[in-house]
């Protein structure tokens, strides 16, 4: 609770005795023991821990609570960023105002949930983790005051007004100072005439104390008095109450006394109500309604720091929310950055803050040693870290977009790193990177996931992210593989994918085959025979087909060689017979190592056999009825 940066605990590794070593990634660090020990220890030369431990970095992206945060608070970012450009002038000085009422909301709505969360938390130690975020995540003074302090009334105020006799309840005069601190008199003032009820030799007391709290003069928004008008009443009501402590008029009652010391800003009757109070600027806020109403910014800070000194006494430190809230007081934004970013344990807030300060032109924009201005540093640095996050990671994406300088290059490094687990989320990544025109980001996206498939043997959705990724050499690897399964089983697969490649198929020679080929078994199984015969043919001559499927495509000539009717032409069957030839007398010495020689086997031979067969037969058939053609 200290504020400070704390150790993270790694079970089996002892960092007195071994060195260890780390290497950091995107969103996580691996960390693991060596064998050389801390100069001056003596021990064995291997190490004790044989594990390697993965230590996350923003771990508050985890946090199911402050998730509803960063997602809430994404889009009023988004919002801020799409409207800057439209509004201008007194517009524009109103929607920065909703936009940080916005935020303070999100930030409220969030810490109610992670006060009722630590209430109900039966674990002390969840209970306190979840109080150590709420004090350090999110150091805005109001919500100290109005959150925290409001709950305890509430719970003080439903304890007493419950009771049968509120006025003799032991937390009634509790609750009658903490509504005095707060500045709440009117809430007060009813809490007194339940009092003088109770108690009629105290009614002209409480009376008289209520009349002071009715008086007290307040500054309020819609008051057309000025703030010299202002000084003169405070200072006529300041007089009266001092009269009646001066004339001893609740000295009977040493409780009412305290009250209207209270009221004077007497710092020793303050000090009393430290457990009241609970912090220094709790004590400043109370001090400086009492004491000085109408105090300039500009003195904030010396009253902050006396209040601080006071309050703690000597007695103990101040804490980084000290620090960050003395720097708020002295109006050094840069300071408030630093502080926060130091103190709490992630960026939201300082990234937020920043921009929200640097679209009101209240910061002062400077480049930072490494290229980058302190809004745009800060921005990236929290959208780096809600990438560590499955989901989260898509809101980042905007984050990066409103970074004109690092944005897009931190976007196309960190979107490569993003597991792509399901299609779902490969199509997700798609979109993104299609919207923003990286090429290569979808190239090699689309190259993962093809890879994927091929291993699954999905090769129709290996071949449509091949086709999306404009990969010739990997589509003609899958080509490959589809022409290699319709040799072992005789038909093709994913058939609707290859009837509809349309321009696609000219991304590779295999592929146009691949397409070309299946288009022949179409024209057959239509029997469109002649159609048929000349686009086998041509798949021949043209060299567009891989040597080592002719064989297959000779053979597929077969049942056209021996229709009834004559479907090759003795030229057509001409180049058949060249295809063939040219096939069986090739070797390896040709130096195509994809055209096999023709196995000496008896298969190989019979096919050869049959092929000549038909071919002489279609070739003697052809040239009778070409004769007989041109002699009628």
């Amino acid at each position: 609770s200290t504020g400070r940066l704390c150790k993270p605990w790694i079970p089996g590794v002892n960092s007195k005795k071994k060195q260890l070593c780390f290497d950091w990634g995107p969103g996580e660090m691996l960390v693991c023991e060596t064998a050389f020990n801390i100069r001056g220890k003596k021990s064995e030369n291997v190490p004790s821990c044989p594990f390697i431990y993965i230590i996350r970095k923003d771990v508050d992206v985890y946090s199911q609570i402050l998730r509803k945060l960063f997602n809430e608070s994404h889009g009023i970012f988004v919002g801020l960023q799409r409207s800057e450009e439209e509004l201008s002038g007194k517009s524009r000085k109103a929607q920065l105002v909703r936009v940080s009422k916005n935020y303070r909301s999100v930030i409220r709505a969030c810490m109610e949930e992670m006060h009722q969360v630590a209430i109900a938390a039966k674990d002390p130690a969840s209970g306190r983790q979840f109080s150590s975020q709420v004090r350090y995540n999110f150091s805005v003074l109001w919500v100290k005051w109005n959150l925290l302090h409001m709950k305890q009334r509430s719970v003080l105020s439903a304890d007493v007004l419950g009771s049968d006799n509120p006025s003799k309840h032991e937390s009634f005069w509790n609750l009658v100072t903490v509504l005095v601190l707060q500045g709440r008199l009117d809430e007060a003032r009813q809490m007194l005439s339940k009092e003088a009820d109770a108690n009629p030799p105290s009614a002209g007391m409480c009376r008289i104390l209520g009349d002071l709290m009715r008086t007290m003069p307040i500054l309020s928004p819609g008051n057309t008095q000025t703030l010299t008008e202002l000084e003169l009443k405070w200072q006529h009501w300041h007089e009266e109450c001092e009269r009646h402590l001066q004339d001893s008029t609740f000295a009977a009652s040493p409780r009412l006394e305290t009250l209207c010391k209270i009221m004077l800003g007497d710092e020793a009757a303050l000090l009393e109500q430290k457990e009241l109070l609970s912090n220094w600027y709790h004590f400043l806020v109370t001090r400086l309604l009492y004491s000085h109403p109408t105090v300039k910014p500009i003195d904030l800070h010396f009253y902050a720091q006396s209040s601080l000194d006071m309050f703690l006494g000597g007695e103990s430190s101040p804490e980084p929310l000290d620090n960050i809230l003395m720097a708020a007081f002295e109006f050094d934004i840069h300071q408030v950055i630093k502080e926060c970013s130091i103190a709490l344990s992630n960026w939201w807030f300082v990234a937020h803050l920043t921009d929200l300060l640097d679209h009101c032109r209240l910061l002062q924009s400077h480049n930072l040693y490494f290229g980058s201005n302190m809004r745009e540093f800060l921005i990236l640095e929290y959208a780096s870290g809600l990438f560590a996050h499955h989901s989260l990671w898509q809101l980042a994406v905007d984050y990066f977009d409103y970074c004109p300088e690092l944005g897009r290059v931190s976007l196309e490094l960190h979107i490569e790193r993003i597991p792509l687990n399901t299609e779902q989320k490969a199509l997700k990544v798609l979109r993104i990177c299609e919207q923003r025109q990286m090429t290569e980001q979808v190239r090699s996206i689309c190259k993962i996931l093809a890879m994927k498939a091929v291993r699954n043997n999905r090769l129709g959705s290996a071949l449509s992210w091949s086709i999306r990724a404009k990969d010739a050499a990997f589509a003609t690897l899958v080509s490959d593989r589809f022409l290699r399964d319709y040799c072992e089983r005789g038909c093709f697969s994913d058939l609707d994918l290859i009837d509809n490649l349309g321009p696609a198929m000219m991304l590779s020679d295999r592929l146009t085959f691949l397409g070309k080929y299946r288009e022949f078994h179409r024209l057959y199984g239509e029997k469109r025979f002649g159609d048929a015969a000349s686009l086998l043919l041509s798949l021949m001559t043209s060299q567009i087909a891989p040597r080592s499927f002719w064989m297959t495509l000779l053979t597929d000539a077969l049942p056209l060689l021996e229709q009834k009717q004559v479907i090759f032409s003795a030229e057509q069957t001409y180049k058949l017979m060249r295809c063939l030839e040219d096939l069986t007398s090739r070797t390896l010495e040709c130096g195509e190592h994809d055209a096999p020689p023709v196995q000496d086997d008896d298969i190989e031979t019979t096919k050869v056999e049959m092929l000549r067969l038909a071919l002489a037969r279609n070739l003697a058939r052809a040239i009778i009825r070409e004769g007989s053609l041109e002699g009628s």
